[in-house]
């Protein structure tokens, strides 16, 4: 097992209910570390949204300095999508999802932890769609560092819609940011992860990072067979290096 270790904060979660552009209730996780808190995090899940999973990722970050929001990406879903166990209705559901709206409910998210925890700075911070998803958000200008857990470069087939766009359209815009991938991730074949790099040529601020061995969604969640507990320790500790440098910490 390897989830995030704990930091050194004492923490509070809860759940609190952001208000969309389209006037959507959008749930959302808020964990807030005791005293003034580093830096915000806005936290996008993996396709199954918010769930207990995130619940305690949240509390983990916050435990290192972060106050955390984390909105559910499926808030406008019928109910059978939202409330589904498995996650092909979801993923069949993908490409109904409007970006100005899911880059908006990140952007909302980063303004609840401002107003709420009195933060300067937000990062972004993403897993499998919720990876993909950071990189368009991390191109909004309104994030200041990002990190993106195995998101998709490029539009998987069932994914393409009209409202939602391809991470690589504005990748050369991004803030500062931290890619992770698996070298046998079906969802990021090494071409996509050669067009991002491409894309980042002229850019120092921004890098990747491959693990060989690894397949997609090998960070998150430690219950998944494809987890590694080595290979997602190392990532942690670059995520969090990257979104605190030490003269931030």
């Amino acid at each position: 097992m390897a989830e995030l270790v704990a930091g050194s904060y004492e923490v509070d979660v809860e759940h609190v209910m952001l208000k969309g552009a389209d006037g959507a209730a959008v749930d959302a996780i808020h964990a807030r570390p005791d005293g003034m808190p580093l830096m915000g995090l806005v936290l996008h899940p993996d396709v199954m949204g918010i769930r207990p999973l995130f619940d305690d990722l949240a509390r983990r970050l916050a435990t290192h300095g972060f106050a955390v929001c984390s909105p559910e990406p499926f808030a406008r879903a019928p109910i059978e999508v939202r409330g589904a166990d498995e996650p092909a209705a979801r993923m069949g559901f993908v490409r109904e999802l409007d970006d100005d709206l899911q880059v908006g409910d990140l952007e909302l998210a980063a303004d609840y932890v401002v107003i709420h925890d009195d933060v300067r700075e937000v990062g972004v911070m993403g897993f499998c769609m919720g990876g993909m998803q950071v990189f368009k958000a991390a191109a909004s200008g309104r994030f200041d560092r990002a990190v993106a857990f195995y998101g998709m470069v490029r539009l998987p087939d069932g994914w393409v819609g009209p409202k939602l766009r391809a991470p690589l359209e504005t990748a050369a815009d991004v803030c500062p940011t931290l890619a992770i991938f698996g070298g046998r991730d079906s969802y990021v074949p090494e071409g996509d992860i050669e067009a991002l790099r491409a894309a980042w040529a002229d850019r120092p601020d921004c890098e990747i990072v491959v693990y060989p061995e690894a397949d997609h969604g090998f960070v998150h969640a430690p219950e998944r067979p494809v987890h590694r507990a080595d290979d997602a320790a190392d990532a942690w500790h670059r995520a969090l290096a990257f979104l605190l440098p030490p003269a931030s910490s």
